[in-house]
């Protein structure tokens, strides 16, 4: 299993003054999820480099198992601060994509023209492509084969309104991203805030927040078998 990773670059929480970047949860639970049964993983940004960690996804109250982990292991801290150029990537040399959250994909990853690309490629390959919280935003302008929203009559999940209100990000975001995918025609569910909440709709698959990074891993995982 061959598996690319997509980070966001960008670390600047709007006009606030304060810090984003990629939630450390969001990407250390499907991290070692796959990466212990054996997967290959491949870690890409827009610019390359080091990718910024959100400071509040770094915090005690954030922290689970696997930031634990992550927070002890030199390798995979290496490989986040050392990322590939997401337009050096081919989808052939992979066997899916996986774009963890957090609020910095909402500024630089829904606006991607390379990653846009690189999604239609993996869809029409048929490979998995998984996305987790605030990610399914990078889904926006991402197209099908008949050059109709890729979203559309799918049914998908992606961090809710009530949210990113109990967060008090409403007026900070670019944009909302249960309006947004209703917008484009998605047929969007959610879960309880916070609780595990996962969905999948052929080779799409999403969640709805931090909590629900392990199961987008686990049918990740179910969709390479």
């Amino acid at each position: 299993m061959n598996i690319l990773f997509v980070l966001t670059s960008h670390d600047k929480l709007g006009d606030t003054g304060k810090k984003t970047g990629f939630w450390v949860e969001e990407f250390a639970t499907p991290y070692y999820t796959l990466l212990d049964k054996g997967a290959n993983i491949t870690i890409a940004t827009p610019k390359g480099g080091a990718a910024p960690i959100d400071p509040s996804s770094d915090a005690p109250d954030a922290a689970t198992a696997a930031t634990d982990r992550y927070n002890n292991d030199a390798d995979a801290k290496s490989k986040i601060a050392n990322t590939k150029v997401l337009a050096d990537m081919n989808p052939d040399d992979f066997d899916a994509v996986f774009y963890p959250g957090g609020h910095g994909p909402l500024w630089d990853l829904t606006n991607d023209k390379v990653s846009v690309a690189l999604i239609e490629k993996f869809n029409t390959q048929a490979k998995p492509i998984a996305f987790v919280c605030h990610a399914p935003a990078v889904l926006r302008d991402v197209k099908n084969a008949e050059g109709k929203a890729l979203v559309k009559g799918k049914k998908i999940t992606g961090f809710s309104n009530k949210e990113e209100a109990a967060v008090g990000l409403t007026e900070v975001v670019p944009l909302l991203l249960e309006d947004m995918l209703i917008e484009s025609g998605a047929f969007y569910s959610n879960g309880e805030n916070w609780a595990p909440y996962a969905v999948q709709d052929g080779n799409l698959i999403t969640g709805q927040n931090p909590a629900s990074s392990e199961l987008v891993a686990e049918k990740l995982l179910e969709s390479l078998k």
